[in-house]
């Protein structure tokens, strides 16, 4: 039986994309639906898989409170490599499907496509295949490199790192995070090391590389 978590903050979306998996009576429709779970936010759900690891695939919106981009994909992956990791997200640009697949996504559903192309896309990701729209994705070797060394950092870097896109200050991430400013310190001195950079305005470049620009509206 197939456990599904749905990271995304729009409830509509949620509950409709809940009986899009579930209600559907054409040939993809699961066989056995499961349990279907939500979470909100990227801490939320990491907050979740800690103490729900069995979960079989993660659906993930690439626009989350605090987690605008990629560096929550990233996260999941290091922290739970089993778990297959489906991107969901308005914006389907080619360039944003491209970090996908570099970050370690088993593929990418665009939130236009139809019910049973989504259902579609989540059966073949439970049964080990990836899916990804029939566009040209090449390989990005600058994008695979960014991804690989952000992926060296620990999870509390990659924290720190997102506290640091933020702007923040060194004193206001150790509150945050209920660590030392000198706990602060050390993590971004091996943000630098790991990411190849001399300071934070690098960092924040490199990082922002992985940003999502949010959907065009119509």
């Amino acid at each position: 039986m197939d456990r599904i978590l749905i990271v995304d903050d729009h409830p509509l979306f949620r509950d409709a994309l809940k009986l899009s998996l579930t209600q559907s009576t054409g040939p993809h429709a699961l066989q056995a639906a499961g349990q279907i779970e939500f979470s909100s936010s990227l801490e939320e759900a990491l907050s979740f898989l800690k103490q729900n690891a069995e979960v079989d695939l993660v659906l993930l919106d690439l626009h989350l409170p605090g987690n605008d981009g990629f560096l929550g994909l990233l996260e999941v992956r290091k922290l739970y490599p089993a778990i297959a990791v489906l991107v969901i997200s308005g914006n389907d640009d080619p360039s944003i499907i491209a970090k996908a697949r570099a970050c370690g996504a088993a593929g990418f559903i665009s939130k236009s496509l139809a019910a049973e192309s989504i259902l579609h896309a989540v059966q073949s990701v439970l049964q080990g295949d990836e899916y990804w729209p029939d566009i040209d994705l090449s390989p990005d070797s600058e994008l695979e490199d960014i991804a690989r060394r952000i992926n060296e950092l620990t999870d509390q870097q990659l924290r720190v790192l997102r506290h640091l896109q933020d702007g923040r200050l060194n004193k206001q991430i150790a509150y945050d995070l209920d660590i030392s400013e000198a706990t602060v310190k050390a993590h971004v001195t091996a943000i630098f090391r790991k990411l190849n950079v001399l300071n934070r305005t690098q960092a924040v470049i490199l990082a922002n590389k992985l940003h999502v620009d949010p959907p065009i509206s119509a």
